[in-house]
């Protein structure tokens, strides 16, 4: 969901330090360096990852052991792998690439967890990040997921609505949820968009076109994709098969530099 914002979010520039009378100081030995092996173990075990995946097994051979005992080794092979799974969904429902201390929201996660799966099929993302930037630096939107793939470049909101009451348009031009007029959500959707279109084309040289949609959770909605106000509008479990069912027009050499150009133009909107 975009943020309108816009405030003293960064850091005063400071005046240049004075540099320190320099004094001759006694060299130190360099400390000694621990073996690759030493190194290698070490980076090991302070993986996150590693230490998640240590965890899973040790409870699940913990739940081997005692249902075995219990009531046998089928059971108790049942029950470890049961274990892992239930941990593995569980983290997979709270984990996102946005920073833990600015929480993603739930329609957030959702879509992100669709949009992982794209992956492999040549689909690059970038979560919440901040067009434009001015000179201070201070950006007045945010882009919840800009995603570079095969079929082009999309710049995608993800919305939790109020799932009582409905969703409609009217002659393509106005998206109502209930009595409430959407149409300052649509143009803001396609700000962002247009903004982002603009930023990136000045990066790689060329014309970036980038297609503003809107993933709604909640709320029923009566058609697959509808396009409003020039903004794609969807029902949020739908985020995956709209990108997936569009023609290619992208090389895999144009994917990779507009991810890298927007990567470096669009900065994280948090961190």
């Amino acid at each position: 969901m975009a943020i309108m914002e816009r405030g003293n979010t960064q850091q005063a520039r400071g005046q240049p330090r004075e540099q320190p009378e320099q004094r001759e100081e006694p060299r130190e030995r360099p400390a000694a360096t621990p073996p690759p092996e030493e190194r290698t173990l070490a980076g090991t075990l302070a993986d996150p990852r590693i230490r998640r995946w240590a965890w899973r097994i040790g409870v699940a051979l913990v739940a081997l052991v005692v249902v075995t005992l219990a009531a046998g080794g089928r059971l108790g092979i049942t029950a470890a792998v049961l274990v892992v799974i239930v941990d593995v969904v569980r983290r997979s429902r709270r984990d996102s690439s946005i920073p833990a201390w600015q929480k993603s929201s739930a329609a957030e996660r959702r879509t992100e967890k669709q949009l992982r799966s794209l992956e492999r099929n040549g689909y690059l993302v970038l979560h919440a990040r901040a067009v434009p930037r001015d000179d201070e630096g201070v950006s007045d939107g945010r882009i919840d997921h800009l995603v570079i793939g095969p079929s082009g470049v999309y710049a995608i909101d993800s919305e939790k609505w109020d799932k009582r009451l409905p969703v409609r348009t009217l002659s393509h031009r106005k998206l109502f949820h209930g009595p409430f007029n959407k149409k300052d959500r649509l143009d803001e959707a396609r700000w962002e968009a247009d903004q982002a279109s603009r930023i990136i084309g000045g990066q790689v040289g060329f014309e970036v076109p980038v297609q503003p949609s809107v993933a709604i959770y909640g709320p029923s909605i009566p058609w697959k994709v509808m396009r409003v106000r020039d903004v794609d509008v969807y029902a949020g479990n739908r985020a995956r098969s709209y990108l997936r069912r569009r023609p290619k027009i992208l090389t895999d050499t144009d994917v990779q530099r507009i991810f890298q150009a927007a990567e470096k133009a669009l900065p994280p909107k948090y961190g």
